[in-house]
């Protein structure tokens, strides 16, 4: 009759994935789940092009005075 080989825990140290699913599995206990979000890199050429020709064309608009002060009365102050 063969014997089946028995299972010895490793008691090395875990492997990256390992440490985290076990993370992972304490912030779902604790009722977390994860998400995704992809974001605008902003240190790209094109982001900082872009944002720049956004701003010139909303400093030259004719509601210019307007919007920045909606901007300003829906923003709140950095000191408070």
């Amino acid at each position: 009759m063969p014997s089946t080989p028995k299972k010895v825990p490793s008691g090395g140290p875990k492997s990256s994935r390992e440490k985290v699913r076990s993370h992972r599995a304490r912030l779902r206990a604790e009722g977390l789940r994860p998400i995704q979000m992809w974001v605008p890199d902003t240190r790209t050429p094109a982001f900082t092009a872009e944002a720049h020709r956004e701003s010139v064309a909303i400093a030259n608009s004719p509601q210019e005075a307007e919007d920045q002060a909606f901007i300003d009365a829906i923003s709140a102050p950095f000191d408070a």
